[in-house]
């Protein structure tokens, strides 16, 4: 292995010694620095040193061109400090190599997340659409808290929602708790973690009138979807949530004791529905098939509906009800019954909120139900006190 100075003019006319597939020339002024030079004419920066073992390791710099001479310089004098202070450079490579990609792990999160979630779909999509594209060909330690606090802010730049920013950013950090849990290299920190969390106000608070319900139902009933207009009618009377209804079977429906039960909720608790005449005149004429478990089943695939979002928008733009969500039907039929004088515990048992907070969005409209009777009963006394006689 000839020891020669190296530098740019020496470099630039090496040449492999004759009869040889390759010859590594070594700088004598920087131990371990060399440039290996092949037969084929091409040409590499290495750096070959002693390990704490005392074996004889070559990393390599770059290939020649790619980088100045001095660049390859600079970087040999800071693997000799490195090795010099004890370091391994070739370990210290291999680890990173170790450290999979967040793709790796993403798929590992989809994966467990099979395990326990009821809809593992809606995690696997927001890493497939959102996450994925930005961190996927990226190692694990390479994530930095600045980059994503960075990203989240020209998401929202671009228009996204401040809501699918907080699922993106749950989503995202819960991979490397997860990561970290299972011991995976590079997931020992959890840069998501740090990133400020925006706040935001998510809550609705639209409800129908009575005409508006009206209107809609009528719209629904001309939808081209048969099954529509029980669909609405049903939330309305229910108050479910629109895949509770959806996946809802005869099995559940208890016609003589009135109620409906819903053995899968969000909240995880089961629980009962009572039915209203007006509900239960709706299912009573309901068309049933053999052999289908499902209360409003597609028609045709006597499956239940995935989506509702062509017939909604028509019916709703029918009805003049523009940016009203289906959703809104549930927080109409809590809206109905609380104006009808019944009291919010009795709407949140209802509704299956798992906690009062839930039911307190609701709590303005309790107070005017409140309100109404108070004066009520005020007219009544002050009409009582005019018809004493004067003594």
């Amino acid at each position: 292995m000839p020891v020669v100075k190296l530098d740019a003019a020496f470099c630039l006319t090496a040449r492999c010694e004759p009869g040889k597939g390759k010859t590594v020339y070594r700088d004598k002024a920087i131990t371990g620095f060399a440039l290996e030079v092949r037969s084929s004419g091409g040409a590499t920066y290495y750096f070959i040193y002693q390990d704490p073992y005392g074996k004889l390791q070559t990393t390599k710099i770059a290939r020649y061109g790619d980088i100045t001479f001095d660049q390859a310089k600079k970087e040999a004098k800071r693997r000799l400090s490195e090795v010099t202070l004890g370091g391994d450079p070739a370990a210290k490579k291999k680890e990173k190599k170790n450290i999979p990609t967040y793709a790796s792990l993403a798929a590992q999160h989809v994966e467990y997340a099979k395990t326990y979630q009821r809809c593992p779909s809606n995690t696997e999509s927001v890493l497939r659409c959102h996450v994925l594209p930005r961190w996927g060909k990226q190692r694990l330690n390479e994530i930095t808290t600045q980059d994503i606090a960075k990203w989240f802010a020209e998401k929202i730049a671009h228009g996204l929602a401040p809501a699918t920013i907080e699922k993106i950013r749950v989503v995202f950090s819960r991979s490397f708790e997860l990561g970290r849990q299972w011991n995976i290299p590079g997931a020992d920190q959890n840069p998501v973690r740090n990133v400020p969390r925006r706040r935001f106000k998510n809550a609705r608070t639209k409800y129908l009138t009575t005409d508006d319900a009206k209107r809609l139902l009528k719209a629904a009933g001309e939808s081209s979807n048969p099954q529509f207009q029980n669909i609405i009618g049903l939330l309305l009377l229910t108050g479910a949530r629109k895949t509770e209804l959806l996946r809802a079977q005869w099995q559940h429906i208890d016609l003589e004791r009135k109620s409906w039960h819903i053995p899968t909720t969000k909240t995880g608790v089961p629980r009962y529905v009572p039915l209203s005449q007006a509900a239960l005149d709706i299912i009573n004429e309901l068309p049933r098939w053999d052999g289908c478990p499902w209360l409003l089943p597609n028609p045709l695939t006597r499956k239940p509906y995935a989506d509702l979002k062509r017939p909604w928008d028509t019916a709703r733009d029918a009805a003049g009800l523009a940016d009203f969500h289906i959703h809104d039907l549930r927080h109409s039929a809590a809206s109905f019954m609380i104006n009808a004088g019944i009291d919010l515990y009795a709407v949140g048992r209802i509704l299956g909120h798992a906690d009062h907070q839930s039911t307190m969005r609701y709590s303005h409209l309790a107070n005017e139900t409140l309100m109404a009777a108070v004066e009520a009963g005020a007219a009544k006394m002050l009409g009582a006190r005019l018809s004493i006689p004067n003594l």
